[in-house]
Order: structure tokens, then C-alpha cells, then sequence
């Protein structure tokens, strides 16, 4: 430590007896060794840390445009939740009371039974900030999202829900997926309709900063 403020001292000293320009030397030496021995940071360092991922689940396509245009807006990485089992067009029919949406719904536990190919997203603990997007069934998120939200700890993250539907707002739904997970900082979420624009998306990712 001796050693080291003699140097800083002796750094000093040359810019003090130097001209102009060897002690603009001199100056430029000591502070750059005062930034390695505090260690230095700039507003690209903050910003290379700063990581967002965009998580979908997406029956028909809609919520796949919307959450594509977000990981373009915000830089994010995507990352798609598919069943095991995809939802063929018959099963996604609410008018029909055998079809597979019309049994899961009267079923909590045919929504658990459904089973993602994967909720383990690489490299998890380096994001801060992950957007959540479902399509509304009859009210709620899509319960195919919720294996991956009870899977996964979100401690330290900020999560913003999304989602798509024709006519329903977002409702609760970004609250009760909340209360599921138990842990991150989940913001108030925000409805797009089936056919939103890739302008009206980017506007909502500015504005969240």
C-alpha cells in the first residue's frame, strides 16, 4: 500500500514540475491507477449488465408477433413455452364442450397436467428484467404459463406481464400469476389485441423505460 501512494505521489509531483503536455501524461498515468486499484465503472458497464428476456406462450400466433416485437424493441432474448401436447385448431374451441380447452377448464388439474417441453431458461440468473406473455382464456392467463411460473424463482427480477385476446382486458391475471411465483417485483401487466402493431408495442416498451 506504501509503495502505491509513493507512486500516485510521485505521479503528482511530475505533472506539477512537468510542461503541458508531460503532465497531461502524468495526470492520465495516475488516474488511470487509481482506477485499477478502485476498480472503475461507466454507463456501457451498467448497461452490459442490464439483460431482458421475453417468455411466451402462444396458441394461435398472436402472442408470438407481440412478444417478437418486444424482444426487438428491448433488445431481449425470446424464449417460447410449447406443450409436450401443441393445441391443435379443435382443441382451441370454446364453443365445443368436449374440446380440449372446454375439458381443461372445468379440470384444475387437467391445467396442471400440461406439461412444457422445457421451463429452464440458460443462463436464468443473469436477467433483471423478464416480460411474461399469454393469450387470456376466459379471463385468466393461459395456464400452459404456469408450470413455468411455479418452476422458476424470480427473486431480484422485475417481471411485466402481456398478453393478447380479442376482447378481455387483462384483468387479474398478472396478479394471480404473481401470487403463484411468490417472489420478483411483477408490474402491472398490458393488454394487446390480436392484431397490435409492431408501433403501438415499441411504444409501450419505451415507455416503461
Amino acid at each position: 500500500m506504501k509503495r502505491i501512494l509513493a507512486l500516485l505521489l510521485a505521479l503528482s509531483m511530475c505533472a506539477v514540475q512537468a510542461d503541458n503536455e508531460h503532465a497531461f501524461i502524468c495526470l492520465l498515468l495516475a488516474g488511470a491507477l487509481l482506477c485499477t486499484l478502485t476498480g472503475c465503472s461507466t454507463a456501457a458497464d451498467g448497461q452490459a449488465k442490464h439483460k431482458s428476456l421475453v417468455v411466451y406462450f402462444s396458441a394461435t400466433g398472436n402472442t408470438k408477433a407481440v412478444a417478437q416485437y418486444i424482444a426487438d424493441a428491448a433488445k431481449a432474448t425470446l424464449f417460447e413455452l410449447t406443450p409436450e401436447q401443441p393445441y391443435a385448431e379443435g382443441d382451441l374451441d370454446w364453443n365445443n364442450p368436449d374440446s380440449r380447452v372446454s375439458a381443461e377448464l372445468a379440470s384444475e388439474e387437467a391445467q396442471n397436467a400440461v406439461v412444457l417441453t422445457n421451463i429452464s431458461v440458460g443462463d436464468w440468473e443473469s436477467y433483471d428484467t423478464v416480460y411474461l406473455g399469454y393469450p387470456i382464456w376466459t379471463g385468466v392467463a393461459a395456464w400452459p404459463v404456469n408450470s413455468f411460473v411455479k418452476g422458476n424463482d424470480f427473486t431480484g427480477k422485475t417481471v411485466i406481464p402481456f398478453c393478447t385476446s380479442a376482447t378481455s382486458d387483462i384483468g387479474e391475471s398478472g396478479k394471480l400469476l404473481a401470487q403463484m411465483a411468490g417472489t420478483g417485483e411483477w408490474l402491472d401487466g398490458k393488454r394487446f389485441a390480436a392484431s397490435a402493431s409492431r408501433e403501438s408495442v415499441e411504444s409501450w416498451v419505451k415507455q416503461l423505460g
